[in-house]
């Protein structure tokens, strides 16, 4: 039992003094940690391990004398600003202390298998103003050298639209490139790469971006539309050939039609649909012909709702064939849009014929307006604006009921006039009315029962 009791006494003694070594270890390592820093420590990109404060302030400030920050620009472009271009100095006014004073060196053996890296900021003085003109005169800021940034685009080719793709430029984000330097030298470090930065100033649209490739789709689409007009000798057909002319992509990627453009196509139209107020060939009841202009009858195009009715179809992608939009209507589209029912009255006759369907219903001397400025007939082609009974016609000294009238020039119209003893030949000279046709009674009877709003007046001097 004694044997026993100095063994385990003589093992008690051991250990005691095992742990005293290793007390004593970690005592001597706390106390060196104390003043130093743990390893694997790194300061502003330098290395601190074991190092004292006054060390690592000596190899700060070794370093921030030759400091040069590198920065890495598209095209290959490197450029570079050192500690002497903008005055830099290392001042840690204590802080590299005060980091050190943070650490419990006491627990060295929880940190010793850490890797450190610290960036303190405001390790350094430079001059702002030096920066600032140094960073102006940067060749990133070169307006010969800068590349605008451009959106993926579109390109019609081949009976389609292909993308083109973005143009990436590399215009600079000024305040936040200041920024980023800034930062940099604040902190150590010695290379700025702009674009992991994201310094550059980017398309909004690029060749993969979902809107562009619904904006190629919507282009397609729009092309695929076929709208013909048919007219009297002809037709025009408005295909993907003439669309694609019509189309622009603005920079928010929204679709534009150049409405200028249609405009000027449709003018072209005009010629084979608009016939309003133009010179026409026309053959009088007597066998001669001649050449009348002037008035208000025929086909009008409306431009602008032509237009706005054009993109509609392109836009849904129709294949129409289509009539435009008038201000104005004729009776027909034939090549003489008079067609075969009409008045025609010859002034200098004094004569009216009236046809319908080519067939003639009736004729008569008439009497026309006194050759004087305020009362003469204009030569023209008008169409009848309406048809009425029992109106009285009023103009300055004059109030005169009718039993039919049937205007077709302002306030001109033909109707019958009682107080007229006779018709045709001179009277007009003398006795003409104040514009009006004046007309037998049974005369205008017959083509008031005959005749239809719209009808075309043929008047002309001979």
């Amino acid at each position: 039992m004694e044997i026993q009791t100095i063994k385990r006494k003589k093992s008690v003694k051991t250990i005691i003094i095992y742990f005293s070594i290793l007390f004593a270890l970690y005592l001597s390592v706390s106390i060196y940690f104390n003043n130093h820093f743990y390893f694997g420590s790194v300061i502003n990109g330098i290395n601190a391990s074991g190092k004292t404060v006054d060390q690592v302030d000596k190899d700060l400030s070794s370093k921030y004398a030759a400091y040069t920050l590198e920065l890495k620009e598209r095209g290959g472009v490197n450029e570079q600003i050192k500690a002497t271009d903008i005055r830099l100095k290392y001042n840690s006014n204590g802080k590299i202390q005060v980091l050190k004073d943070t650490k419990n060196s006491f627990g060295w053996f929880y940190e010793i298998f850490n890797k450190k890296n610290y960036e303190i900021s405001g390790l350094v003085t430079y001059d702002e103003k030096l920066l600032k003109t140094h960073f102006d005169k940067l060749s990133a800021f070169d307006s010969n050298k800068i590349i605008e940034p451009q959106n993926a685009n579109f390109k019609y080719s081949a009976n389609s639209y292909v993308i083109v793709k973005e143009v990436m430029g590399n215009k600079i984000k000024s305040k936040q490139l200041y920024a980023d330097i800034v930062s940099a030298i604040s902190k150590g470090e010695t290379k700025l790469d702009l674009e992991t930065k994201n310094d550059y100033i980017t398309p909004k649209y690029t060749s993969t971006s979902k809107e562009i490739l619904n904006t190629k789709t919507l282009l397609n689409k729009y092309i695929s539309s076929n709208i013909s007009y048919t007219y009297a000798g002809g037709k025009s057909v408005i295909d993907k050939s003439v669309i694609n002319k019509w189309l622009k992509v603005d920079n928010n990627n929204a679709i534009i039609f150049d409405q200028d453009a249609m405009k000027t196509y449709i003018s072209g139209l005009d010629n084979h649909y608009e016939t309003y107020g133009k010179e026409r060939k026309f053959t009088t009841s007597l066998g001669t012909s001649l050449k009348v202009s002037g008035g208000d009858y025929g086909w009008k195009v409306a431009r602008a709702g032509e237009v706005s009715d054009l993109i509609v179809a392109i836009k849904n992608g129709k294949t129409i064939a289509k009539e435009p939009r008038y201000t104005e209507k004729g009776l027909n589209h034939d090549l003489n849009d008079i067609g075969n029912t009409y008045v025609e009255l010859n002034l200098t006759n004094q004569h009216l014929w009236f046809y319908k369907n080519g067939k003639l219903i009736a004729d008569g001397d008439v009497v026309t307006g006194k050759p004087t400025k305020d009362r003469v007939t204009p030569p023209g082609i008008y169409k009848l604006k309406y048809k009425a009974k029992n109106a009285t016609l009023k103009g300055e000294g004059y109030s005169t009921p009718v039993s039919v009238f049937m205007p077709f020039n302002g306030g001109i119209g033909i109707h019958d006039a009682t107080w007229q003893s006779k018709f045709g030949g001179q009277i007009y000279l003398t006795k003409g009315s104040h514009g009006c046709v004046n007309s037998p009674p049974a005369l205008a009877q017959k083509i008031y029962d005959n005749i239809d709003a719209g009808t075309p007046v043929v008047c002309y001097l001979q």
